[in-house]
């Protein structure tokens, strides 16, 4: 029986009927069940993150058991460097740029003018607009039911989950971070003046003492599970984890802490606190993956592992969090915008399976859309930018008609000054807007972007360059300005 008031009430209204297949058919016979679709996204997690994926502090064996049932994707990309940017190109399966949301939530809308920086960023929607179209609505439309749990990060009140296509949301805000992951999950916030919250999380019978928001989150999706087993359904489950503040359950961060003083000298992930939370999203996970087991719809059921952008490198976190990568969060260096990125589709990746072909979150849309088989009569993805990524999915040797990722982000972050890059092939290229310098890196032999090859390679840097530009103009990018309160530093 499904205790949350929440979920009963959606229930008793009728949310959990099916919707007409107005605009979506499916290839397959309606008679057979259409997959399920579990969307896990992790917050802030860098490229090595994972201990599947080269960490060797972190411990993440339920994720890395998932890399061996699926495909694992090393060359996966986030289509920005922050949280709002990408979350958006995820469920429309377009560029931020194209959105114009290039930076986060609490940071959109016209630029403040300050005497430090010498550019001012374009001003830039705060919300996902209404008449976006995303994965909830297109799936909905084809009977799924539609579940958002945890950060949402891509508007106000009145561009919340149900207002993109899904039958309900529990813990999903403007706010793109929690005051506390503890009991009762709000607080003061200083900086800001407002008291945050995560709604949604409490137990009517009053037993939330010691309450981690991890673990309420998924006790949330796994009522889902429960609800929905016998039905199509969509959950994008987003968590927290490891998004600032740092705050791990004690006994694992001390766990951490007596490994990294136990002899484990090399590791370049330094932080037991930052440890102990991923160690605390794994075992979450694994309780999600448990709960599909028992509702005996594992071999139907498409799981997704993705992270929002790299992470972030700071004194809170680490210095060297995405070594070998270089910068994090914000920064369109490697470090911040290579992501994990895992997907297990029963009966299609094989176990095991890696691919090194270059992929974006804008690809997902297009993807879902494929794997479900539906199609689109009414235009609604004809302007995306993601292409689907099945046939890497069937076969990880394939190619796809794209060759060329593009990032845009005209604002200022700790890790970098307004920039725009590519990357083609092996080639990536950056420009600063500041002073519209070029800097040019052969991915294959400089992972670490530690060598700009600009001077050494002009042909490949102008050819790059007419690209970049002709991305840009094609989508309307918006660009910074100078800052008239600018003051040079003496």
């Amino acid at each position: 029986m499904i205790k949350d008031f929440l979920v009963n009430s959606f229930i008793i209204i009728g949310s959990l009927a099916t919707y007409p297949f107005s605009a979506y058919t499916q290839t397959k016979s309606e008679e057979v069940k259409k997959p399920n679709i579990i969307f896990i996204m992790a917050d802030d997690m860098g490229w090595t993150g994972l201990s599947g994926y080269g960490s060797n502090l972190h411990e993440t064996p339920v994720i890395d058991q998932l890399s061996k049932e699926g495909m694992k994707f090393t060359n996966a990309y986030s289509a920005a460097a922050i949280c709002t940017p990408t979350r958006a190109s995820i469920l429309t399966g377009k560029c931020p740029a194209r959105l114009n949301m290039t930076t986060w939530h609490e940071n959109a809308g016209p630029p403040t003018p300050n005497t430090e920086n010498k550019l001012l960023p374009p001003t830039t929607l705060p919300n996902l607009l209404l008449d976006e179209f995303t994965i909830a609505e297109m799936v909905k439309k084809a009977g799924y039911f539609t579940a958002h749990i945890g950060k949402w990060h891509l508007g106000d009140a009145n561009h919340y989950p149900e207002t993109q296509g899904f039958d309900i949301n529990i813990g999903g805000t403007m706010w793109g971070m929690p005051q506390t992951y503890w009991y009762p999950f709000r607080g003061w916030r200083e900086s800001d003046q407002e008291i945050r919250y995560v709604p949604g999380l409490d137990n009517i019978d009053g037993n939330n003492a010691n309450a981690y928001l991890t673990d309420r989150l998924t006790d949330k999706a796994i009522e889902v599970i429960e609800a929905k087993k016998n039905d199509s359904f969509f959950l994008n489950l987003s968590y927290y984890n490891c998004h600032v503040p740092i705050e791990g359950k004690p006994e694992l961060v001390d766990y951490f802490e007596h490994k990294l003083t136990a002899g484990n000298k090399n590791t370049y992930h330094t932080n037991p606190g930052y440890a102990a939370m991923i160690a605390s999203l794994d075992k979450n996970i694994g309780r999600v993956f448990n709960a599909i087991k028992k509702a005996g719809i594992e071999e139907n059921t498409i799981i997704f592992f993705y992270s929002d952008n790299g992470g972030q490198v700071n004194a809170r976190v680490n210095l060297k969090n995405n070594y070998p990568l270089r910068s994090g969060k914000g920064s369109l260096y490697e470090g911040g915008i290579r992501v994990p990125f895992i997907v297990k589709w029963p009966g299609i990746t094989k176990p095991g399976d890696v691919c090194d072909y270059p992929v974006s979150s804008i690809d997902i849309l297009p993807t879902i859309q494929e794997m479900t088989g539906l199609t689109d009569k009414e235009n609604h993805l004809k302007k995306i930018d993601g292409v689907s990524i099945v046939p890497l999915l069937r076969d990880p040797s394939s190619t796809l008609a794209r060759e060329t990722l593009y990032w845009h982000f005209p604002h200022y972050y700790p890790t970098t000054t307004p920039v725009s890059a590519i990357r083609k092939g092996k080639w990536k290229l950056l420009e600063f807007f500041e002073d519209n310098h070029l800097e040019l890196y052969n991915l294959k032999s400089d992972l670490g972007e530690n060598h700009n090859l600009a001077e050494k390679h002009p042909d490949i840097v102008a050819d790059l360059y007419h690209n970049l530009k002709a991305w840009r103009k094609s989508i309307d990018a918006k660009y910074p300005s100078t800052n008239p309160q600018y003051i040079p530093a003496p």
